[in-house]
C-alpha cells in the first residue's frame, strides 16, 4: 500500500486486526473517531504539565516518551511505525503529566481521544475489547522494560531491545537508547562494540 495513501479507515482495519475482529459498522465507529496529526521531527507531540487525553497510534515514525530528573533528560519510552502510546496515568487520572513526547522523526499519528473511544466502547463490545487490548499491552510493555532493567545485564538489555525491537535501536539517536535502558552512552557502546564481536 502506497503509505502517502494511507486513510482513516486504513488504520481503522489494522486497529481492528491486531486487537479485535470487528463488524462493518464498528469499523465505520472506530474510524469515526481516529484523528490524523502530523509532527516535525524535534517537534513536542505532548509537553510536561499538559493533561493526555488521547491514545496514539504510530502509522509512521519514531516518538520518545521522557521526563527530567535533576535536571537529566531520562528516556522512559521509544516507539515506531504501528505501535502504541500514551501517558496513562494522566489519560486516566486526568492530571498534569510529568512526561513529555517528542517525535524524533516526521511522524504519523492517529489518535483515539479517550472521551469518544469510552463513549462509543459502551455501544460496540468489539470496540471495547481493543480499548481493553491497547490499556493490557501498554501495562504489558511498561513492565517488561521494568523488568529488564531491574533484573538483565547491560548486555542483555542491549540484545533483549536489538531482538524485541529492532527499530528503535537503528533508527533511534544512541543518546536515548542509553537513557532508556538506563546506562551511559559510554556503556552503550561497548555493549555494542562487544555484541558486534561475539
Amino acid at each position: 500500500m502506497n503509505k502517502l495513501q494511507t486513510t482513516t479507515r486504513d488504520i481503522a482495519r489494522e486497529l481492528a486486526r491486531k486487537y479485535s475482529t470487528m463488524t462493518h459498522e464498528e469499523l465505520d465507529t472506530l474510524e469515526s473517531i481516529l484523528v490524523p496529526r502530523k509532527y516535525a521531527k524535534g517537534e513536542i507531540i505532548l509537553a510536561e504539565g499538559e493533561v493526555c487525553k488521547e491514545i496514539g497510534y504510530i502509522e509512521k515514525g519514531l516518538i520518545r516518551q521522557f521526563y527530567y530528573k535533576n535536571d537529566k533528560e531520562l528516556t522512559e519510552h521509544i516507539g515506531s511505525d504501528g505501535e502504541i502510546f500514551m501517558c496513562i496515568e494522566s489519560l486516566f487520572r486526568e492530571e498534569k503529566t510529568h512526561l513529555q513526547v517528542e517525535a524524533l522523526e516526521p511522524t504519523t499519528v492517529y489518535a483515539l481521544p479517550k472521551l469518544r473511544l469510552e463513549q462509543v466502547a459502551l455501544h460496540n463490545v468489539n470496540i471495547q475489547i481493543l480499548y481493553r487490548k491497547i490499556l493490557e499491552e501498554s501495562l504489558i510493555i511498561s513492565q517488561i522494560h521494568a523488568d529488564l532493567v531491574r533484573f538483565e545485564s547491560a548486555q542483555n538489555r542491549y540484545l533483549r531491545l536489538c531482538k524485541t525491537n529492532p527499530q528503535v535501536v537503528l533508527r533511534a539517536p544512541l543518546v536515548y537508547v542509553a537513557s532508556y535502558l538506563q546506562m551511559t552512552p559510554e556503556t552503550l557502546s561497548r555493549v555494542r562494540a562487544s555484541s558486534l564481536m561475539a
